[in-house]
């Protein structure tokens, strides 16, 4: 499959779009209004989200031969947030981050991110198929299209924070079924099902942090 005929990435570009259309309607009482994520202001949440064009700039140079160790988002995710992973020893630095993110760009250029930086870097790859194998710097190696399916969740996920500061219409469908079903993935699927159709009273949420 081309990147051209992959529903993740043209849900992705669809979901910074709806981002970038719904910042450009915000004031500046509600760039600074807090989230229901502690010490996130809605501008940090976005410079937590909006894609960085520079990071679209290594992943052609970092494309490997060969299977990948991790193939899918729920794989990714799994990694990261099993215990000691990087969800729980990073989370602060990771905020952190996104405050500072926010504070050095300033909401004109994360519109700009959302709305056509960020869509064109990844129409820049279009002819890198989803199936490519490419360098993580802590993973080992991933497939390319697991990165989009994780980037389509964060983008999804957040734009429910961004719904709940600001308000606003939900994200699309597609979307939210696609990130519906990736976290599904995640857990183990006898205890998620166990617990789904009340047969087990084991917590199996929430399965990323």
């Amino acid at each position: 499959m081309s990147s051209q005929n992959d529903p993740v990435r043209v849900m992705l570009a669809q979901a910074w779009t709806s981002w970038a259309e719904r910042a450009k309607a915000l004031d500046a009482e509600d760039w600074s209004r807090p989230t229901r994520l502690p010490e996130w202001t809605v501008q940090a949440l976005c410079g937590h989200v909006a894609p960085v064009p520079a990071m679209f700039d290594g992943l052609r140079e970092a494309v490997l031969d060969g299977p990948a160790e991790i193939t899918t988002g729920a794989g990714i995710l799994r990694a990261y947030n099993r215990p000691g992973g990087l969800a729980h020893t990073a989370a602060g630095q990771i905020a952190d981050a996104a405050k500072q993110a926010a504070a050095e760009t300033g909401p004109a250029v994360l519109i700009a991110r959302f709305g056509t930086e960020g869509p064109a870097a990844l129409a820049g790859l279009a002819d890198l198929s989803p199936e490519v194998t490419v360098a993580h710097p802590l993973l080992g190696s991933v497939r390319l299209g697991a990165l989009a399916e994780v980037a389509l969740m964060e983008a999804t996920v957040h734009l429910l924070d961004l719904i709940a500061a600001v308000g606003g219409p939900p994200p699309a469908e597609g979307a939210l079924h696609f990130t519906r079903g990736l976290l599904a993935e995640v857990a183990d699927p006898v205890a998620f099902i166990e617990s789904a159709t009340g047969r087990s009273a084991e917590a199996v949420l929430p399965v990323i942090r």
